[in-house]
């Protein structure tokens, strides 16, 4: 289970730092694609197989089948770290993500997401107020 939310700074050459402890839960190889919400996606090699399944098991037929699995696997790229821990990000995915200089990495579970870290303060303050009626619509469900 990935957890936690880290800070780090991308180098001039666009390589993130991966916390050892996500490293360890990721792997030596991982996938790293475009995802919700202005962020990236970090799935570890089982769970992006699960993501993979699901999105074949989709109609193409299907407009927004076709538009999400586009949207996951044309933005996808399979990462691995260097000796000091860092992964290197394609131009295209720091575009997607607003990655200049700062970022965060948060574990969410089955996958990291990773993005501007200053997108993400942001977000956290908008969202504080409304997270009290998340959780009450949550408990509705059963959460």
């Amino acid at each position: 289970m990935l957890l936690g939310e880290y800070e780090h700074t991308l180098d001039i050459k666009g390589r993130l730092a991966m916390p050892a402890k996500l490293r360890e839960a990721l792997g030596n190889k991982f996938i790293i694609t475009k995802g919700l919400d202005g962020c990236l996606f970090v799935y570890d090699m089982e769970e992006w197989h699960k993501v993979e399944a699901k999105l074949a098991a989709l109609p193409m037929s299907r407009k927004t089948a076709r538009d999400f699995t586009r949207f996951l696997f044309g933005g996808a790229c399979e990462g691995e770290c260097d000796k000091q821990g860092r992964v290197l990000l394609p131009a295209n995915l720091r575009r997607h993500a607003g990655l200049e200089k700062d970022a965060v990495i948060v574990g969410v579970g089955s996958r990291a997401e990773s993005g501007d870290a200053q997108r993400w303060a942001a977000y956290n303050e908008e969202s504080s107020e409304d997270v009290n009626e998340l959780a009450e619509q949550l408990a509705d469900l059963g959460i």
